[in-house]
């Protein structure tokens, strides 16, 4: 999956502090075999280097987690 800069998403990787969390896309660039990575900004940090297999979109009003009470 594709994103672009300012795109809402969440991060889904076990070995990251950001597991889970929400972030905004804050940069796209391109690898010299021609796939997408991302740099993503966190409420506490950011994480570099994301592949797209990595992220998953949030729609407006999805920023919660579900296990919010």
């Amino acid at each position: 999956m594709s994103f672009e800069k300012g795109d809402s998403v969440r991060l889904q990787d076990k070995h990251s502090d950001h597991d889970g969390e929400v972030g905004e896309v804050t940069r796209v660039s391109e690898t010299m075999f021609g796939d997408e990575t991302y740099v993503v900004q966190f409420d506490e940090g950011q994480e570099a280097g994301l592949s797209g297999d990595a992220l998953e979109t949030i729609e407006v009003g999805e920023e919660t987690s579900e296990t919010d009470g």
